[in-house]
């Protein structure tokens, strides 16, 4: 059972033996483990349930993948002093904001290279673009007490959280909790596969690829420059891929989809990861199947070079979602939706 844990660990772009150690830590606590799998379990009913489209009887689905998933997010630099300037605090949150923004475009297909699938979809048959019709957003209200972060604020914290190389902290349970530091080893970021927000986790991005090249004054934030080529803010569209349960595209072969390598049946199985960018369809699997999805998000390709999710991935996700969701915060969230769902303005 260790064993198959520490596998399911994910990190993307490079390993280390020091994150089977982590994992190895994490999951000797049996509470947490425990807490795991059941979490898990809940997670294959609910993907079941949406698998096999169980609807009402007025023809709706039960949990509709198609209702916006608002997510509230916070953002943390543990290295960045809290006394430090309001100038750099100030690019760091707009750094923050524009990773924010390529989340919502990455993971609702609206990214501007999701017409590179139009060419590309030939060579995949049965294959279609995934959104997971979500909207991740810094919160502003209600900020957990001791922060000091006031109503109105975005909730981005500077040397106050998640210290000393932590990967959770309870302070922020029921956040969509995103640290920004320095990790050792070349790896650009890692997260559980199948966070729990309740546990305070994390999702962990390296300073070298957190966001995008700002263009503009400032347009870069001092020792938080995303680098070539990660510099676009895909990393964190895989590492939150992870979160919400989806494994790695080469994660194995096997005669079952449903089973063995990554467990989504429209994507074609690989055991080795692909990392240069390359023409759609030219890249045999290891698996001898379809040709590797390179354009996948869950791929090692450079930032570039990757711009899809699944409707399979997507389903994945949104089952996930649907198992964790009662651990999020709900009132951290301005209310944009007031106005629109409780009046009707028309001419006198």
């Amino acid at each position: 059972l260790l064993a198959l844990l520490v596998a399911q660990f994910a990190v993307a772009q490079q390993r280390t033996c020091g994150t089977n150690a982590y994992m190895e830590s994490l999951m000797a606590n049996p509470e947490m483990r425990q807490q795991y799998l059941d979490l898990q379990q809940q997670f294959e009913n609910e993907l079941a349930r949406l698998q096999n489209a169980q609807y009402h009887r007025d023809g709706q689905s039960t949990n509709s993948t198609n209702v916006l998933k608002r997510i509230p997010v916070a953002v943390h630099y543990p290295s960045v002093s809290n006394g430090s300037s309001e100038t750099v605090k100030s690019c760091l949150r707009l750094l923050a904001q524009r990773q924010v923004n390529i989340l919502n475009a990455d993971y609702n297909a609206t990214n501007t290279d999701i017409s590179l699938w139009s060419a590309a979809s030939s060579f995949y048959p049965g294959v279609n673009v995934g959104d997971m019709d979500v909207s991740w957003e810094i919160a502003t209200q209600n900020h957990p007490s001791g922060t000091g972060l006031a109503n109105g604020v975005l909730a981005v914290t500077f040397g106050t959280d998640f210290l000393s190389g932590a990967d959770s902290d309870t302070t922020w349970a029921g956040y969509c909790n995103l640290v920004v530091r320095n990790i050792s080893g070349g790896i650009l970021g890692y997260s559980p596969l199948g966070g729990s927000p309740s546990n305070g986790m994390t999702v962990v991005i390296d300073n070298n690829a957190f966001g995008a090249t700002m263009t503009g004054s400032p347009s870069s934030c001092s020792g938080y420059v995303p680098g070539a080529p990660y510099n676009l803010g895909r990393t964190l569209t895989h590492e939150l891929g992870h979160f919400f349960n989806l494994d790695h595209t080469f994660a194995g072969c096997g005669t079952n989809c449903a089973t063995s390598g990554d467990r989504v049946c429209d994507t074609p199985p690989s055991n080795a990861p692909h990392y240069t960018c390359d023409a759609p369809g030219s890249i045999s699997t290891s698996c001898g199947t379809t040709p590797q999805l390179t354009m996948n998000y869950m791929d090692y390709v450079e930032d570039s070079c990757m711009y899809m999710f699944t409707a399979g991935q997507a389903t994945r996700m949104n089952a996930w979602y649907n198992t964790i969701s009662s651990q999020l915060q709900t009132n951290v969230l301005a209310n944009n939706d007031f106005i629109v769902n409780n009046f009707s303005i028309a001419p006198n």
